[in-house]
């Protein structure tokens, strides 16, 4: 097999049962699914079980110990030239690995990774929460967006490595949050070639409500000053934006009474997210949604940033622990 599909799971049947069928649909078919159960309480191995005729796959279980180390476990298990990360919460669409196939036989790669859609299945929360993560008007477009402020860094949701390039980084570090970001840079500093690959992409669900997506972002807030001290120079204007956000919203309505109008902006800002969204949404209920995922990102983001620089910049405390009894707790 040329690629191997590696996927963490905990606690998701329902979506692994969405995943494999999706895999089951693609057009090219050169390729392994290797399904590793993270310590779940409510495993998936009765889904599997269900495609073992229709997919080359693989079912392992182990302890609990985070994502990263389980993308780990599974790729000492694989047997593709490249491994291909998938999240558990992702469908695929059937040309996947036909796309993948041709940008590589076009001009070959150590790294890539690609960007991610709404599926038309995905409620409205979750197709405006996919707005948000890949809005120029929230992340300034470097999940994989035409317009972008900032270099593409393959994210582990839809990341594809030779196994080459992975053996010899060590794969994916034991950390809480952004270990994704943190192999990504690693594979960069060890001069593998890495690039976007546009038309791969997958649909991904991402988080259901708001409060978990505020949590989510929050700590990826938070994992961003731990990159940067792991790796000097990583941090760019475009990670500043969102603390610098939730600071000048902030100001702007402190002093709004006596500046009427600076109460305007987050009107304004609001109405552009909105504007931006139906466009590309064209939908008038998930661009309403948009607006409050658009400020859930930055204001989740920004004072999880804050909140790691005040802590381990200015009071230089130590990291927060990896994870204990679970590492999804």
């Amino acid at each position: 097999m040329k690629y191997s599909a590696i996927i963490p799971v905990y606690n998701r049947p329902d979506e692994v049962e969405e995943l494999l069928l999706s895999l089951t649909q693609q057009t090219n078919t050169d390729f392994e699914v290797v399904i590793i159960e993270d310590g779940s309480a409510v495993p998936c191995k009765f889904v599997v079980e269900k495609y073992s005729q229709q997919l080359t796959i693989s079912y392992f279980e182990k302890p609990n110990s985070g994502p990263g180390l389980t993308r780990n476990f599974g790729a000492e298990r694989a047997t593709g030239e490249y491994f291909i990360f998938f999240d558990s919460d992702c469908i695929i669409p059937n040309t996947y690995f036909e796309e993948v196939e041709r940008e590589l036989n076009e001009n070959r790669v150590d790294a890539f990774g690609g960007p991610d859609r709404a599926h038309p299945s995905f409620t409205n929360i979750q197709k405006a929460i996919n707005y948000s993560m890949t809005s120029f008007f929230t992340t300034g477009g470097i999940r994989g967006g035409k317009r972008k402020l900032d270099k593409f860094y393959p994210r582990s949701f839809n990341m594809g490595i030779s196994k080459k390039a992975f053996e010899a980084t060590g794969g994916f570090a034991a950390m809480r949050f952004g270990e994704d970001v943190d192999f990504s840079l690693r594979l960069i500093e060890n001069g593998f070639s890495t690039r976007l690959f546009p038309k791969a992409f997958v649909y991904h669900k991402r988080r259901t409500d708001f409060k978990k997506f505020f949590r989510q972002v929050f700590n990826s807030g938070k994992a961003r000053i731990n990159l940067h001290l792991l790796h000097p120079g990583s941090l760019k204007i475009v990670h500043l934006l969102p603390s610098a956000f939730v600071v000048g919203m902030t100001l702007l309505v402190l002093l709004s009474p006596l500046f009427v109008w600076f109460s305007l902006a987050p009107i304004v800002y609001s109405m552009l997210v909105y504007t931006d969204s139906l466009l590309s949404k064209n939908s008038l209920s998930v661009s309403f949604l948009s607006i409050a995922a658009a400020w859930v990102q930055l204001t989740g983001y920004g004072t999880g940033f804050i909140s790691a620089f005040w802590k381990r910049l200015v009071l230089k405390q130590a990291d927060f622990k990896v994870f204990e009894k679970n590492f999804y707790k």
